[in-house]
């Protein structure tokens, strides 16, 4: 991963050469996930990667959840066309739960079920800025269910994306995807921009190379508008709207024989979101910023149909307290109603909530040696209405022997509150008969009004060096505690309902009887070969220990591995190819386990550029196998592989 120009430097030109970057720039990105304000990389006590839109354009990945590939220690599976199973250090699953992830400050953690959809997640990827990933706890800044980890998409500025952009690509799997965006003036110090970006993707595949019904499509449009109001003040106001319609298959139980049925729907999706933000500068080191937002998603598919809204205020303040304190505290309110509606599949004890959640944080970044030894502390305080105060505190230990040493340390406190689910919810999750002369047997899984909130305690030590001017590597490792964690245990005694069939109930509840650890470590490389070549390889190691069912420790592999290379070529060409290596999982499909083998893949890519506003490239992906599994599909046994795809791509920017 790569950085573009620096806070300052002159603008880079339409399609920026990686390999004129120097490694101090590559290494020392300004980040703003850590502190909440901006940080060096390579002077952040945290594990952190950064992608950034050079990495975006050469990789020719096409989606956020794909590009997160890229990131050490990151685990990213696609289960179908559509669907991506996300998690940092362990416990991957279609809905991860333990990520807290941002669109420009504003999260898009679904209450309702814990956890992201990221097929409804898009922008425009020539508008992203970067992606900033921590992987580790950050609760003591962001709050609740950034446990392990805090996925922050920052979208460029409207100044920064002036003028026309045209980008259309078409595949074997994708058909034609096409995004169109438009930036302007309307002032000297007001800028605008406005978008819209069509997807159609085809489906994937079975085990059998038959084509699978979860094809797709999406439209999407909206606007930023920037207005730097003063030398200390900028406005910011933007706002998306979406609509897709994606296919799935789902498997649900039925009182007689077969005893379950699949079948197949298309999803209808929609929402919209408008954000608001104000940041006013008294001094260089006093900054004040206050942002709102309101995000509104309407969900009709098989298995959930329902409506969530979020209204969200946030304040925060940095200042510099002497000479030697840096200080950013903040408050904030969200306020979310929920109308969930009964289905075939799921209904709810509560279908109505207005559930809210009070917070404030505030944390001291302390210079102990001016240049060499900082200490950081912090906490966060939340009020939520599943389980009252939750308290997150983090202390941090920064250390820079030299300018080309940094070790650092951390304790972290993060908690994961309740979803909807897990109090409210309740479904079908089996049907089978014993013996021809029994009554089917119908297993019920209910939601536990007492769940509480999971708790870890993470301890981390990280190390980077940059040996030579052309070399850095980057090492984090964790040992992290959890408990109460999230379980499916045996309920009352079983009991019998009369219709549609008599049948008995088996019921299920969700529980906190799970404990564990987890550790392991992370490693990234960058190396300079040449000024035209450039190399970046990380490699990750997970281990888990769950008790007293340790079923979960298969859910993410122990071992990742990944090299990419950029290539510069004469005649304006571009060469850039990635290996990834996943380990075996054996993880959760319907009522059982499957277990998914280990793969390799190659993706390789030629881009031209005839001109310096246009872009031709030709991308091959998955090249080393026809098709091949990465994740079950947790609704139902028919399991996606996901098949090897060619695709060109223009893009023009006027």
């Amino acid at each position: 991963m790569v950085q573009g120009a620096q806070a300052g430097a002159s603008a880079p030109t339409p399609f920026q050469d990686a390999t004129d970057l120097t490694l101090d720039q590559l290494v020392n990105i300004q980040v703003t996930s850590v502190s909440k304000k901006e940080t060096p990389l390579n002077q952040s006590p945290a594990a952190i990667a950064v992608i950034t839109q050079e990495d975006i354009r050469r990789s020719g990945l096409t989606s956020i959840p794909e590009l997160l590939r890229m990131v050490p220690g990151l685990d990213v599976a696609q289960v179908n066309a559509s669907e991506w199973a996300v998690s940092a250090r362990g416990f991957n699953s279609q809905f991860g739960n333990k990520l807290q992830v941002l669109v420009d400050g504003r999260s898009i953690y679904n209450p309702v079920f814990a956890g992201v959809r990221w097929n409804v997640q898009d922008v425009v990827l020539e508008d992203l800025e970067r992606i900033e990933v921590i992987r580790g706890p950050g609760a003591s800044l962001w709050g609740a269910n950034a446990v392990n980890g805090v996925i922050n998409i920052i979208t460029k500025s409207a100044r920064e994306t002036q003028g026309l952009l045209v980008s259309s690509s078409l595949g074997t799997e994708q058909q034609p995807t096409t995004s169109l965006r438009y930036g302007g003036q309307l002032a000297t110090n007001v800028f605008y921009r406005v978008y819209v970006k069509y997807v159609n993707h085809d489906g994937f595949v079975d085990a059998m190379g038959n084509e699978t019904p979860d094809k797709w499509n999406a439209l999407r449009g909206g606007m930023r508008l920037d207005w730097e109001a003063t030398s200390g003040d900028l406005l910011t106001l933007q706002g998306d709207y979406f609509k897709g319609d994606f296919g799935q298959a789902t498997q649900i139980p039925i009182l007689t024989p077969p005893f379950s049925t699949n079948f197949t729907a298309v999803n209808d999706n929609r929402g919209g979101n408008v954000l608001g933000r104000w940041t006013h500068g008294f001094s260089e080191d006093s900054v004040l910023t206050l942002q709102m937002y309101y995000d509104h998603n309407v969900a009709n598919e098989a298995d959930l149909q329902g409506i969530s809204d979020v209204y969200d205020f946030d304040l925060q303040h940095k200042f510099g307290w002497g000479e030697r304190q840096a200080i950013v505290w903040g408050l904030g309110y969200r306020y979310l109603p929920t109308d969930n509606s009964p289905s075939s599949f799921l209904n709810w004890n509560r279908r109505t909530r207005n559930d809210q959640l009070y917070s404030a944080f505030v944390q001291d970044d302390v210079t102990l040696v001016e240049g060499r030894l900082h200490l950081v502390l912090g906490s966060k305080i939340e009020h939520n209405d599943y389980t009252g105060f939750e308290f997150q505190p983090s202390g941090r230990l920064l250390w820079t022997p030299s300018e080309q040493q940094t070790v650092w340390t951390a304790v972290s406190r993060a908690v994961r509150t309740p979803s909807e689910l897990e109090r409210d919810g309740q479904f079908n999750a089996a049907a089978f008969q014993p013996s021809p002369a029994s009554p089917p047997v119908l297993v019920r899984l209910f939601g536990d009004p007492d769940f509480r909130s999971e708790k870890i305690l993470s301890y981390e030590l990280g190390y980077r060096v940059e040996p030579t001017p052309r070399l850095s590597f980057d090492l984090a490792t964790f040992y992290t505690v959890y408990d109460s964690l999230g379980s499916i245990q045996p309920a009352d005694s079983p009991f019998f309902e009369a219709v549609p069939t008599p049948h008995l109930v088996v019921p299920e509840t969700f529980q906190n009887g799970q404990s564990g650890e987890t550790y392991g470590a992370e490693l990234s490389a960058q190396w300079l070969v040449t000024d035209r070549l450039r190399l970046a390889g990380s490699y990750g190691w997970l281990r888990m220990q769950l008790r007293p069912d340790p079923a979960a420790e298969g859910d993410s592999p122990q071992q990742q591995f990944q090299i990419r290379s950029y290539l510069d070529l004469p005649h304006n060409l571009e060469l850039n190819g990635a290996v990834y290596f996943v380990d075996q999982i054996n993880a959760p499909s319907s009522t059982i386990r499957i277990p998914v083998p280990s793969y390799v893949r190659l993706d390789l890519g030629v881009a031209w550029h005839p001109l310096k506003t246009l872009e031709i490239g030709v991308w091959g992906q998955n090249l080393l196998s026809n098709h091949h599994p990465e994740f079950p599909n947790t609704r139902t046994t028919l399991q996606t592989e996901i098949p090897r795809g060619v695709y060109g791509k223009i893009t023009w920017r006027f």
